[in-house]
């Protein structure tokens, strides 16, 4: 991948390798690179802490002495705050300008990084993840507003990859980070190793970052009525996503209510946006064509990002019994193959067309998802190793030309806004593609389940030879119920790696179908167009 140098930051006229003027804006390209570059880093940690801590829950919940239903809202805490702020970012770094919002963002995640590590509660840590979330939150969608900004022109083709690199590298390498740091060290250092970068990065956003002025008079314009029915509606949808598969949703009163306050909150949010004078988040951004396909595209990808990142732990620590590190080491070779992938397709955007690399990622997808339908209870290492690059390829090679497309054709003054909006769309395709695949996974094992005892029983001659043999094999007075109690738990395991082949094949067709209509996308126009495509 080409290098993106300060000279790719300037306006060709400004390129001037002699006298004052020139000089100076060398000069300012410069600071505008480094800053971008602190800012990625921002944006790394932000991601990265979401899969950092899940990976290590079990850990955290012996720490703090929590119950079984307390300590998944470490994480739906953290994540309902976070998809609150994210489409907030943009109306609040129009108001504060770029530097104030990153850096108090990156300052206020480092404080709350703390606060997490000093937790003695479960109540107290729940508080600071949800600060967490939200204030991290704000960094992410400002990186590829800035990105899209400072790079203007053909570099903008270069740059989708550096961001969509750390997009989806972090949240894939985030149980190995997890399970290194809780195995070398504890829990707590899991918010602890933020200390350092946090402060670095704050320090460096306010003395780098200078792309743009604030504008206080927004403030005085702020909707909050608009900021309170997103809130409703986003913060609702997320929780009935989160806990809905585990609390058989509707048949939870409390589901039930937040689904319909989502509902409704939706509704008003959506009036408010398209009639307020200034609206907190302009929907407008859709009505152009290429933003619009990129962000349907976009949230198919968070179903396979963060879907994906689900299922292989889950599968390892169900079925195969490894614990966080294990997990670590073993989804690794995702991220290997993403870092690998990366400057191939920042190449590739410069020559080939971007629906054929858009294309051929989610077919790179559907072969990885494929070979997983004949997963069995003995898979290890190597059986997952081609599952798993082919989805690090086809992962980069599907998120460049989204991003490109979402956001390379924007207008500069609605790049703000509209990246909101795209990273709000892949965390959504996130949340309701993890609540669609955990009630798959219920529901495939019961139907399962339900035929297994059909064919284990007292006709099966398979199933009396088992369990004669594991009767010798316990032997004593109880030989007969622990070996009924074992085949029992050996129907239970096989049920639940059938129901993992099957959703597998499901997100096969997905990626499948997601494919052929790339077919049908039109070309998009060069990045810079100033809004085309609509």
């Amino acid at each position: 991948m080409s290098t993106l140098t300060a000279n790719d930051a300037l306006p060709v006229a400004a390129r001037s390798p002699t006298g004052g003027a020139g000089s100076a804006e060398s000069l300012a390209a410069r600071r505008r690179l480094l800053g971008f570059v602190v800012m990625c880093f921002g944006m790394f940690m932000a991601i990265l802490d979401i899969q950092i801590v899940s990976a290590s829950l079990s850990e955290i919940q012996a720490g703090l002495s929590a119950s079984a239903d307390e300590i998944p809202w470490v994480q739906t805490s953290y994540l309902i705050a976070e998809v609150i702020a994210i489409p907030l970012s943009g109306y609040l770094s129009r108001a504060l300008g770029t530097r104030v919002l990153f850096t108090v963002a990156a300052a206020g995640f480092t404080l709350a990084s703390v606060m997490c590590g000093l937790s003695s509660s479960i109540n107290s840590m729940i508080l600071w993840r949800a600060l967490q979330g939200f204030i991290g939150g704000g960094m992410i969608p400002t990186v590829f507003a800035a990105a899209y900004i400072i790079f203007p022109g053909p570099r903008q083709k270069m740059v989708a990859p550096v961001v969509g690199l750390i997009a989806t590298l972090a949240p894939t390498i985030g149980p190995t980070v997890g399970g290194y740091v809780t195995e070398a060290m504890s829990w707590h250092w899991l918010f602890f190793i933020n200390i350092v970068p946090g402060i670095a990065v704050s320090l460096l956003a306010w003395m780098l970052i200078d792309i743009d002025k604030p504008d206080y008079s927004l403030l005085n314009r702020f909707d909050w009525w608009g900021l309170l029915s997103m809130a409703g509606f986003l913060g609702a949808a997320e929780y009935v996503l989160e806990e809905g598969p585990r609390k058989g949703w509707f048949d939870e009163d409390a589901i039930l209510m937040l689904a319909v306050l989502s509902v409704g909150c939706a509704i008003a949010f959506f009036a408010r946006s398209l009639m307020a004078k200034n609206p907190i988040v302009d929907l407008r951004a859709f009505t152009n064509r290429n933003f619009a396909v990129g962000s349907l595209f976009s949230f198919v990808l968070g179903i396979g990002l963060y879907g994906l990142t689900y299922l292989y732990p889950v599968y390892l620590a169900q079925v195969r019994g490894y614990n966080a590190l294990m997990i670590g080491e073993t989804m690794f070779v995702s991220g290997v193959a993403m870092f690998m992938t990366a400057p191939v397709v920042g190449q590739l955007t410069q020559r080939v067309d971007p629906r054929y690399i858009l294309i051929t990622g989610f077919l790179l997808f559907a072969i990885g998802t494929w070979q997983m339908t004949g997963l069995t209870k003995d898979w290890d290492f190597y059986e997952l190793l081609w599952p798993q690059i082919f989805r690090g390829v086809g992962l980069m090679a599907a998120m460049v030309p989204v991003t490109n497309t979402a956001l390379g054709t924007l207008d500069p003054a609605r790049l703000k806004n509209a990246s909101g909006l795209f990273n709000l769309t892949r965390n959504l395709g996130g949340a309701i593609g993890l609540a669609v695949i955990n009630t798959l996974l219920n529901d495939r094992m019961d139907l399962h389940l339900v035929r297994l005892h059909e064919a284990v029983n007292g006709a099966s001659v398979a199933a009396t030879e088992t369990l004669d043999q594991l009767t010798q094999k316990f032997g004593g007075s109880d030989g007969a119920l622990q070996a009924l109690k074992q085949v029992s738990m050996m129907v239970r395991q096989q049920a639940l790696v059938m129901s993992f082949a099957d959703v597998f094949w499901m997100l096969t067709v997905m990626f499948v179908m997601l494919a052929a209509m790339g077919i049908f996308m039109r070309k998009p126009q060069a990045a810079g167009g100033g809004g085309g495509g609509h």
